[in-house]
């Protein structure tokens, strides 16, 4: 199970990521929306979309792909638009280990996988303890974003 979610500026996107082939994903409808504050809306979002797993979507070559579904619920038109601001985690299990990992902006732009934002959970754990600490994890970062 793959799935991702986005903050930025206060507002929580979790899209469906659906699967084209092994190891390609793109966000699809549904896409929920909480507030980083309402921890309860945050939990139901991050628990509805674990709980849908990755659709098998078509596979698309790359000038086939829509623009990125969160676009329309944050109100702006490109995704350098929505990037401005934006801080991206990914929740994965696999085998019944559970990461929350965040990422940060590479050499070339691109978002990758941040080692040291990365939370590996002992086999057994809960989707439940996942979410409560990817929760943590978004409203610390929106508190840090925040203050600077």
């Amino acid at each position: 199970m793959y799935s991702h979610f986005y903050l930025r500026k206060g507002i929580v996107y979790v899209p469906t990521m659906g699967i084209m082939e092994k190891g390609f994903y793109r966000g699809i409808e549904p896409v929920a929306v909480a507030s980083v504050s309402n921890s309860e809306a945050l939990r139901e979002a991050l628990a509805a979309t674990i709980a849908r797993g990755n659709p098998t979507v078509p596979k698309l070559r790359r000038r086939e792909w829509p623009p990125p579904v969160v676009l329309k619920y944050a109100g702006v038109k490109s995704w350098s638009a929505f990037e401005r601001g934006m801080m991206l985690w990914s929740i994965e299990e696999k085998d019944g280990v559970w990461k929350v990992v965040g990422t940060r902006k590479g050499s070339d732009g691109a978002m990758v996988d941040d080692p040291d934002q990365t939370t590996t959970f002992p086999a057994g754990v809960s989707a439940h303890d996942v979410i409560s600490r990817a929760i943590a994890i978004a409203q610390r970062a929106a508190h840090q974003y925040a203050s600077n």
